[in-house]
């Protein structure tokens, strides 16, 4: 039997007007593409001629190439342009702005008019460096548990994940089984309320703290003008989990366990002296280096050498009202502040330098960023005051908790909202964040588990 064709395609009538003559297609320039590390602005590998239709994806893998790394490694890409807008002279004064690479250089900012970057240009290319492993977003609420009779204040997990502590109004805390989601043991004490609670790197023992104790003052540092709220070193996150990564492996001693806690440790104090942030209710936040010896900040080593109070080494401005908390991303690159004022921000860890964030869905700058011109991104999405934040293990994703009854999910690569998680019926005071499992609680006095 004969194969039979398809009709031919049916040809369009244009009833007496001119057939148009096909677009043709646009030509993608090549442009000079240098690559740096966005740490210390070391040049990663030679400039390179490339198509500017380049994807990110495409991006990372010449950059691999080109540094001869024989294990790939995932990078974010960002580029900093003069911060004009139309009309105004490319070349003034005015903080850069970061434009983060999403889809291609041709496309995020070649066909941007904001900017007059041309082809004739040198696309400086700066280069961070991500996590090997990456964490999966919470999706689900896989239960919800109760057992405290007031509002939850604080939670925390084990550095493995294994385990669960709270501590609450009601003075107790209480421990959690995570295999089957149950009350394990409560901790009783407490005369006042449960404020904190921290675990030991080798899960071992915990240590909780609340309005009935005392503590001991080790610096006096007097910048702030109000009372100072939340603080947090860039050396947290390794401090926490001691000798245990997302390898997952187990030492065989105390020995062991105390030689890979500190092996991470200074890995991560090597990039850079340990640093402190500080945020008071008088809406700023102040970066320190308690320790600069080991710095190349001359002035801060000076201060230290003199027998001087430490000064702080930024003022950190932009929150309308009262700073809740703050916390340093795992890698110690970022810096996140929650806020009354119902905003998260975005830090730069390490410097604290004048760059802006630019909104590709918008196709346009927040020109508030030109005031405060120190933080890198504002996320906004909670209608109520933000009280608590934490970091995926990864550096790519944070999570908020706020007193709309809400936990949202940020990606930190687009600074957009990644996942809201409603389920409280009150306010939530407290949020942690191990491995791809979140916790929270709040004033309706359950505990909530979030997995992918």
């Amino acid at each position: 039997m004969a194969t039979l064709l398809p009709p031919p395609k049916r040809r369009k009538l244009y009833h007496g007007v001119p057939e148009p003559e096909p677009k043709p297609e646009t030509p993608v320039p090549n442009i000079v593409v240098q690559f740096i590390n966005d740490e210390d602005g070391k040049d990663l590998a030679p400039a390179v001629t490339l198509p500017a239709d380049l994807s990110r994806e495409q991006l990372e893998t010449l950059l691999n190439k080109l540094s001869g790394s024989d294990d790939p490694v995932p990078f974010s890409f960002h580029v900093s342009v003069p911060g004009a807008s139309e009309g105004e002279d490319v070349t003034a004064t005015a903080p850069p702005t970061r434009i983060v690479i999403a889809n291609s250089l041709n496309q995020d900012v070649l066909l941007n008019t904001k900017y007059k970057m041309t082809t004739e240009d040198i696309f400086v290319v700066h280069c961070s460096p991500q996590a090997v492993f990456k964490v999966r977003p919470a999706t689900r609420c896989s239960s919800t548990l109760t057992g405290h009779s007031s509002a939850i204040l604080c939670a925390s997990f084990s550095p493995t994940g294994q385990m669960l502590a709270t501590g609450s109004g009601d003075t107790n805390v209480r421990l959690w089984d995570l295999d089957t989601e149950t009350p394990s043991h409560v901790l009783s004490g407490h005369r006042g309320w449960v404020l904190c609670v921290e675990w030991e790197a080798r899960e071992r023992k915990l240590a909780s703290g609340g309005h009935d104790g005392q503590g001991r003052c080790l610096h006096i540092l007097k910048d702030h003008a109000h009372w100072v709220t939340t603080l947090t070193l860039n050396t947290d996150f390794v401090l926490r989990t001691g000798p245990y990564d997302h390898t997952g492996k187990q030492p065989s001693s105390d020995e062991e366990a105390q030689a890979w806690a500190l092996e991470r440790y200074r890995k991560l104090a090597s990039q850079h002296s340990e640093l402190m942030i500080s945020g008071s209710d008088d809406h700023t936040l102040f970066l320190w280096n308690l320790f600069a010896s080991g710095s190349s900040d001359d002035t801060s080593a000076e201060t230290s050498a003199s027998g001087t109070k430490p000064k702080p080494l930024m003022r950190l401005t932009g929150h309308q009202r009262q700073i809740s908390h703050v916390v340093f991303s795992p890698d110690g690159t970022l810096a996140a502040s929650a806020s009354w004022d119902s905003s998260v921000r975005l830090w730069n860890g390490r410097t604290g330098k004048r760059v802006l964030c630019h909104n590709r869905e918008e196709n346009d700058i927040d020109h508030s960023n030109f005031h405060d011109n120190r933080f890198i991104a504002t996320m906004r999405g909670h209608v109520g005051a933000v009280y608590r934040l934490t970091w995926s293990a990864d550096s790519r994703m944070l999570v908020s908790a706020s007193k709309d009854s809400t936990v949202k999910i940020w990606d930190l690569k687009t600074y957009k909202l990644k996942m809201d998680l409603p389920g409280h019926t009150d306010e939530v005071y407290c949020v942690d964040f191990v491995a791809d499992k979140i916790v929270s609680g709040g004033r309706d006095k359950t505990l909530k588990i979030w997995k992918n």
